[in-house]
């Protein structure tokens, strides 16, 4: 069974609204054959990575930066998984106040590196998330973990 591996980091309410819409999607009865971890960026190990057919990155956007937990999570599996994990979709959800750039610029850099498909366009909100919004995060979550049964 494909596995999807949902990798957050949620400090805030409007964090947390946007990753329970990426899991709803990921999660939907629709979708089936498919199996959705969740892990916190902190708490990430190369063999989860591995372990993954796909990802969901979630991160705030802080000082026009990815999060400090999200870059810990990608120093920690960046060599161990660097040739393993080619080809692998994923999928990407920022929240910021402002300047959302740099921190969608960094990620992208990283998996860039890491060899990983993107799977869907980001989901980039500034602010609180509007309904609209959530809805996209929803489809983020479904478009990344239906590719899975591809």
């Amino acid at each position: 069974m494909p596995t999807l591996l949902i990798v957050h980091h949620t400090p805030s309410p409007f964090m947390q609204e946007m990753f329970e819409a990426v899991i709803a999607g990921a999660t939907d009865p629709e979708i089936q054959g498919v199996e959705v971890v969740r892990r916190a960026a902190l708490a990430l190990t190369p063999t989860d990575v591995l372990a993954a057919d796909g990802f969901v990155l979630g991160t705030p956007a802080n000082l026009g930066y990815m999060s400090g937990a999200l870059k810990h999570a990608f120093d920690t599996i960046y060599y161990p998984c660097l040739d393993s994990t080619r080809g692998r979709p994923y999928g990407l959800y920022i929240h910021g106040n402002q300047g959302t750039e740099g921190a969608q610029r960094s990620v992208e850099s990283v998996v860039t590196g890491l060899g990983w498909e993107k799977a869907a366009a980001p989901v980039i909100v500034s602010g609180p998330p509007t309904k609209g919004d959530v809805e996209r995060c929803w489809e983020l979550g479904a478009t990344v973990a239906a590719q899975l049964t591809l």
